[in-house]
């Protein structure tokens, strides 16, 4: 029993050491001098062994090249980071296969400088840190970088990229949401759950105009998260 006892605790340590092993895999910091720069959020870091690894700013989205602010993005980013020493705290890899991270420069950490500086919106698919909603009403509020942009202007990086140009971005509950430019095609009647929803657009439709606060359990101002970024 003693025998079989202790065959137990080491196969139980074995699988408690590979998780954790798992779970660290991409807790890693990759040091290194910034020679490119793709656009607002994915620079070139040349490591110490003349290795380029190209990093995604995690948690961020900056307007794409050809949106209002876009260059400016980059722009910013450059002024960041360009010929300079940084650290990349990186989480994981995307598929395609660049470096997702958070990028430090003299202890400044650039993804939230970004946000403050209104050069960036946060992710809200892939944000964690909740503060970064806070850095971003705040830029808002103060209408820094993109957020002085009129708001016709005003389109999250992901729905450009959807191709949903139609769409004005205007404040709600201290972040940005969408509003269908033709929304005259939506009714607040019958009155709707989200499994009902034909897109994202028809729900802020039913959030904002309806006030059906059913789509936004958790009051970030986002309705029906399984459909809307």
């Amino acid at each position: 029993m003693i025998l079989n006892l202790l065959c137990r605790t080491k196969a139980a340590l074995l699988l408690l050491a590979t998780l954790v092993l798992a779970g660290s895999a991409w807790a890693e910091v990759i040091t290194g001098q910034v020679v490119a720069i793709a656009d607002g959020d994915t620079l070139t870091l040349l490591t110490p062994a003349k290795q380029q690894i190209k990093i995604r700013l995690a948690e961020i989205d900056t307007p794409e090249s050809r949106q209002p602010y876009g260059q400016k993005a980059k722009q910013a980013l450059a002024a960041l980071t360009f010929r300079k020493q940084v650290n990349a705290d990186v989480e994981s890899v995307d598929r395609y296969g660049r470096s997702i991270a958070r990028i430090s420069v003299n202890g400044v950490d650039v993804n939230r400088a970004l946000v403050e500086s209104g050069a960036a919106w946060v992710y809200r698919a892939y944000n964690r840190d909740k503060s970064l909603l806070q850095a971003e009403a705040e830029a808002r509020a103060a209408k820094r970088g993109l957020w002085a942009l009129p708001e016709s202007e005003r389109v999250a990086p992901w729905d450009w990229r959807r191709g949903t140009k139609s769409q004005i971005a205007q404040p709600y509950a201290g972040k940005p949401v969408l509003v269908a430019a033709t929304s005259g095609q939506f009714s607040c009647s019958p009155r709707k759950t989200c499994g009902q929803m034909s897109s994202c657009a028809e729900a802020r439709y039913h959030l904002e105009q309806c006030g059906n606060g059913r789509l936004d359990r958790d009051n970030d101002g986002i309705p029906c998260e399984s459909i809307c970024p």
